[in-house]
């Protein structure tokens, strides 16, 4: 609503900071994220936790971006890092609590299902997570193995940001059953699910998941321009469009 639909493309590839959105070239662009990263990392998080080496969290930052939209794995980090689980653990929260990045819970109840039961974790700035996995143009962007995962994490924050963050989860099983957001709203449950295609289709975990959950509808968001039908209870809408959705 701020920037215009029209510059969708540019607000995910550079970020929501102002002075990042609206540097004007990428040079500029990777300067703002260097001074501000700095900043973060050497002021803002030291006034926190002043026992923290900001070198430590600048590392386990780095690295979690390659882990953005994953399900939480602290004792994997933790063996890359060669720290303790309840180290990795601590600098999560740190991020989580100065909005660097969002832990999305998972959704159980006693389904009969093996459940996946642990957060999925986010960057919550888009431009953020490009910076430190080194993306700084489209191109870049296109051609990265987390370029699925940056627009699942770019058009779940527009989510949230459209219809709130409470009651806002994910759903995973043991065998494969997933879907990406799960809004609870007026007594009904709403699904979504993000795919970077030109044309996305339904899946049998789709179908597994809209059943399971009983979903009111599905909604499968995607960076196009058109919304259409996928089956019954499961429709392609643009993420441009997701703010006309009345989930009442």
């Amino acid at each position: 609503s701020e920037v215009g639909a029209e510059n969708q493309a540019h607000l995910w590839l550079r970020g929501g900071f102002p002075r990042a959105y609206l540097s004007g070239n990428s040079a500029a662009w990777t300067r703002w994220m260097e001074n501000f990263s700095r900043t973060f990392l050497e002021r803002d998080i030291p006034q926190l936790a002043s026992r923290l080496a900001p070198q430590a969290l600048g590392r386990f930052w780095r690295m979690l971006a390659h882990f953005h939209g994953q399900t939480w794995n602290g004792a994997e980090l933790a063996r890359s890092m060669d720290v303790s689980p309840t180290a990795v653990n601590h600098y999560r929260d740190l991020l989580v609590g100065t909005f660097m990045v969002r832990s999305l819970p998972p959704w159980y109840e006693n389904l009969g299902k093996r459940l996946v039961k642990s957060p999925k974790v986010y960057f919550r700035d888009s431009g953020v997570l490009h910076y430190l996995l080194g993306v700084h143009d489209s191109k870049s962007l296109f051609t990265h193995p987390r370029y699925g995962a940056s627009w699942e994490g770019f058009a779940l924050e527009q989510m949230l940001l459209r219809f709130g963050q409470r009651e806002a989860y994910f759903y995973s099983t043991q065998r494969g059953a997933e879907l990406d957001l799960l809004l609870l709203r007026a007594g009904k449950r709403w699904g979504f699910e993000f795919k970077c295609s030109d044309a996305p289709r339904t899946s049998k975990s789709m179908h597994v998941t809209k059943k399971d959950l009983r979903l009111e509808h599905l909604w499968v968001v995607y960076p196009g321009k058109r919304m259409y039908p996928l089956s019954d209870d499961i429709t392609a809408i643009p993420l441009k469009d997701v703010g006309e959705l009345n989930l009442h």
